[in-house]
């Protein structure tokens, strides 16, 4: 049985995905020019490439969009991230504000990194489908 020892200090990516999950408009800072995001509804898309965000433009497109679509109330609401210098994991509860209507949802987003940028991001809700329902789009197309 072995032992790893606790430190104090956070790992360079736990402080990058705090930053992010806070403001989720800063991806384009910490993402590598060719990222790939899959989204949270990839499942339920029949063309799997219609689930993929390919690029730092459109990676921070996605996020804006998905900011728009809750009128700006979207909240990341992290209870615990994890991360390496090659994965990162964060577990928490998306929360917004739509309407009149409230949505609290369990996620889970999962990284990969190289050299200190984000190649990769896989987003994770428990129930997607409700997911879009809440926001007007039960047809699983990506945001524009």
């Amino acid at each position: 049985m072995s032992t790893q020892q606790q430190t104090s200090a956070a790992h360079p990516n736990v402080q990058k995905l705090r930053t992010l999950y806070a403001d989720l408009s800063r991806i384009g800072e910490f993402v590598a020019d060719d990222m790939v995001l899959h989204t949270a509804h990839r499942e339920l898309c029949r063309d799997r490439a219609a689930g993929r965000v390919v690029g730092k433009a459109a990676a921070a497109t996605h996020e804006r969009e998905l900011i728009r679509m809750t009128g700006g109330t979207l909240r990341m609401d992290v209870q615990h991230i994890f991360a390496n210098d090659h994965f990162g994991a964060a577990f928490g509860v998306l929360r917004a504000h739509l309407g009149g209507a409230s949505l609290a949802m369990p996620f889970c987003g999962v990284w990969r990194f190289r050299g200190g940028l984000i190649t990769e991001h896989w987003e994770n809700a428990y129930d997607v489908a409700s997911v879009m329902a809440f926001l007007g789009d039960e047809s699983g197309a990506p945001p524009a």
